[in-house]
């Protein structure tokens, strides 16, 4: 409360310093401007006083109160909104990592619940929700004409219990219900692994711990390969990512770039806005790299593949990002609640603001839709394919590989039918490895 009680004293001494160099008008105007202000907030407190008089029930003051403060901002844009103290406690749990209801990060648009992304591992994903789905009912109630809070409050609920949503989605005939037990959601915010000789680092939203989880996991994974000069490059896996914090995403951004901007932030004010600079040091030491992204892939993720991106630091494969570009500062206000206020743009370094257009991939890679072959297609694919010459009844066999020659062969054998069961699993980063491949085989050869 102290800073926000000296930024408005400031800007009471700039209007009576301005007040001593103008002419009389000016001052009539800006009194004409107080006074309607003054004539509406006289409105708003009939219309308080009318509604706790003759509403048809009693009302609760506070609630009253609260929802005219949310309207309010909700009034801004979607991002904007009013955190009663429940939900600013809410919100703060969920930046720590740990938080109970169904995993998915949602906004609004054009009166329903949109789906900006599921979270991996979480009941909402396990149970089919998809970015880009519209949630219009949940339990049989329309959230038509709610706010977003009011919406995610009706989602929350007990750990163990059951909520059923129904979903309107691109392609789908109609709406469909989805049951979904509620359960406590426990965020590893980036798993690394490797793929063969390719590190892969999924990186699910950013809170307080994603650069340490990420950067970890990332040393550990160079140290069981048997050091960088067995990794070929690394795939950071952002599809589905919603964002959050902006130190995270400012943080994992410089992981990988030695210098240059990583973000800058403008606001309203000139100088309100701030640039934010990448120190030396790539905990990759400078192999290359793939920024797998999708329509889920929001905010902080949008922060970290622009920078790479303008960098050229990373080859950005996928579909277009979500597009939100703006950044909200929570601020707290007196009675423990807080308010959510959109304060600033983004802009990636090269000056771009993808506020609502997106980042568009360097090469565009669908993810392929459709459930898996079944065993009769299976076998009718396995009837039909090409033969080789070692399928010919009688054909000579291989007598001139050694022992390390077959071994060699063997495992060359073995890596090509994990890539191309990586190709069933997940087209996409199967993409991004043969990328990473096909730079490894260019860089040996010169």
């Amino acid at each position: 409360m102290k800073n926000f009680t000296m930024a408005a004293l400031g800007g009471t001494l700039a209007g009576i310093l301005l007040t001593t160099q103008v002419a009389g008008p000016l001052v009539a105007q800006e009194t004409r401007g107080n006074n309607t202000v003054y004539e509406q907030l006289d409105l708003f407190g009939d219309i308080f006083e009318r509604i706790r008089a003759q509403y048809v029930e009693d009302v609760d003051e506070g609630k009253l109160i609260e929802a005219a403060i949310n309207g309010m901002l909700t009034s801004l844009d979607p991002h904007s909104s009013y955190l009663a103290p429940d939900a600013f406690d809410d919100m703060r749990v969920q930046t720590r990592g740990e938080f109970g209801g169904l995993g998915i990060e949602v906004t609004q648009e054009e009166g329903f619940i949109k789906v900006v992304s599921p979270i991996d591992g979480t009941p909402a994903a396990e149970a089919g929700i998809e970015a880009g789905d519209f949630i219009t009912h949940v339990d049989g109630e329309s959230v038509l004409g709610l706010t977003l809070d009011e919406a995610v409050d009706k989602m929350r609920g007990p750990v163990g219990s059951e909520i059923i949503i129904t979903v309107a989605r691109e392609g789908a005939d109609e709406p469909f219900d989805v049951s979904i037990i509620r359960d406590t959601i426990k965020l590893t915010a980036a798993r690394v692994r490797t793929e063969g000789d390719t590190v892969v680092l999924r990186v699910t939203t950013f809170n307080d711990q994603t650069y340490d989880n990420m950067a970890d996991g990332l040393k550990k994974a160079v140290q069981d390969a048997g050091g960088m000069d067995k990794v070929n490059g690394f795939v950071l896996d952002l599809r589905n990512n919603p964002g959050g914090l902006l130190t995270q995403a400012i943080a994992v951004s410089d992981a990988f770039l030695d210098k240059g901007e990583i973000v800058s932030t403008r606001g309203r004010n000139p100088q309100d806005s701030e640039r934010f600079n990448a120190e030396p040091g790539d905990l990759t030491e400078g192999k290359p790299m793939v920024v797998l992204i999708n329509g889920g892939s929001a905010s902080a993720s949008e922060i970290v593949t622009g920078a790479l991106q303008d960098h050229r630091r990373a080859i950005v494969v996928g579909t277009k990002s979500f597009g939100k570009g703006s950044v909200q500062t929570v601020i707290p206000l007196r009675g423990e609640g807080a308010m959510r206020l959109t304060t600033a743009r983004y802009y990636t370094p090269s000056g771009r603001s993808i506020q609502a257009l997106g980042i568009s991939p360097d090469i565009v890679v669908e993810q392929p839709a459709g459930p898996p072959p079944s065993e009769e297609e299976e076998t009718s694919s396995a009837a039909n394919r090409s033969r080789s010459e070692a399928d010919l009844r009688g054909a000579i066999t291989n007598d001139t590989m050694t022992e390390d020659e077959k071994r060699v062969w063997e495992e060359e054998q073995t890596k090509a039918e994990e890539a191309a069961k990586l190709r069933e699993e997940d087209y996409q980063l199967a993409y991004a490895i043969d990328i990473l491949k096909g730079l490894s085989a260019i860089a040996s050869s010169e």
